[in-house]
């Protein structure tokens, strides 16, 4: 195999559109498959609501414009079909079977196929036709309940797109698992990936806490789940902003001898559930002590003493950030910045390059299809 991609000679026919199923396959052609973006006449609706994001994840990938609402251009997608190993879709329930574009239709010209739906709810229950953004499966997923100040109603406070991008992650890892266990069986499969449902696996480790504590017979709530003594966002003196995770017994201790708050330095605080107890003591203490120096000051002497911390950095610093540059994690693209394929493997570079236009490929492709066809 040498330096090959781990994909060589995997396709994938992406008619998802806007984030979940366009980031899946975006790691997909990092990791060296052709994905052949099936776009709607007009192109996917991130290419004008968000172009950003949409050159962030539709990168190396080809374009064909099909609609598939015709006859003749479902007629094309069949025939690709026959030479694909994955199909991704991101419609609402019932609509690709309307089009006669589902599993059961393609399956039967490729057995062989992979086909990933990914929906907000997934195709079954009582919501699967609800329509829907990230905060409304977060607060479903029970993520919007322990997100926020510990003393405060719930909040969805996260920058990221964390339902979509979970799901991006539950479709990868299914898919590239679909695609060894057909390797055994020499069958394809149907996956299901819904959103709701994978944000709420992610809050997996919460629940469990949750649990443990209600079948103990004690309340677990979100200031239980949220309060953590030593660790937090704290403002220095210059205006940035250091977080801490001075979690463990051993960092709090380096946690005191850096910032010199002996009030904290009795044995009764080597136990972390009395520390936990007098969590906003120790915040508070914190914050006025840090306040006093800068970012600089602070950096130097927690590195020193080996406690956790780094600092938070906008947007606008992650090119320069030092560990990040050391990682290439930050790449140029053509005259973009973009971020890489997190883990180094053999045979991947981690940027694909060139932004399709819509269609742009689609000649080629419908060349290829003729050359094909017996």
């Amino acid at each position: 195999m040498g330096n090959q991609p781990p994909l060589a000679g995997i396709t994938v026919l992406d008619l998802s559109e806007l984030l979940p199923g366009p980031y899946a396959t975006q790691h997909l052609v990092e990791l060296g498959a052709r994905v052949i973006k099936v776009e709607r006449p007009g192109g996917d609706g991130a290419r004008k609501m968000f172009p950003g994001l949409f050159q962030a994840i539709n990168r190396g990938k080809e374009s064909i414009t099909l609609d598939l609402k015709s006859e003749a251009d479902r007629t094309v997608l069949k025939k690709l079909v026959k030479t694909a190993d994955v199909v991704i879709e991101s419609n609402r329930p019932g609509v690709t079977t309307r089009l006669g574009v589902d599993y059961a239709t393609l399956s039967e010209i490729n057995p062989r196929l992979i086909y990933c739906s990914i929906s907000g709810y997934g195709q079954t229950g009582p919501s699967r036709n609800w329509p829907g953004h990230d905060m409304n499966y977060a607060a479903m997923a029970g993520a919007v309940a322990i997100s926020g100040r510990p003393d405060g109603p719930p909040e969805h406070t996260t920058g990221v797109p964390i339902g979509d991008i979970a799901a991006a992650s539950f479709a990868l890892i299914s898919i590239l698992s679909a695609l060894r266990a057909r390797d055994v069986t020499g069958k394809g499969q149907y996956l299901d990936v819904s959103i709701t449902d994978a944000l709420t696996s992610w809050i997996m480790p919460r629940y469990g806490v949750w649990d443990l504590a209600q079948r103990q017979g004690t309340e677990s709530g979100k200031a239980e789940i949220l309060q953590r003594p030593g660790y937090g966002v704290f403002a220095t003196a210059d205006g940035q902003h250091l977080t801490l995770g001075a979690i463990e017994t051993h960092f709090f201790r380096a946690l005191l001898r850096v910032t010199g708050l002996t009030q904290f330095d009795d044995a009764v605080y080597d136990d972390y559930l009395t520390r936990k107890k007098a969590t906003d003591k120790i915040s508070d203490a914190l914050a006025a002590c840090i306040i006093q120096k800068d970012y600089a000051f602070w950096a130097e002497a927690f590195e020193r003493e080996d406690v956790p911390f780094s600092r938070v950095n906008s947007l606008a610093e992650l090119a320069d950030d030092p560990q990040l540059a050391a990682r290439g994690m930050i790449r140029q693209a053509g005259e973009a910045n973009v971020i890489a394929y997190p883990v180094p493997m053999d045979g991947i570079d981690g940027v694909a390059a060139n932004v399709p236009t819509p269609g742009e490929h689609g000649k080629d492709i419908l060349a290829e299809i003729d050359r094909e066809e017996p």
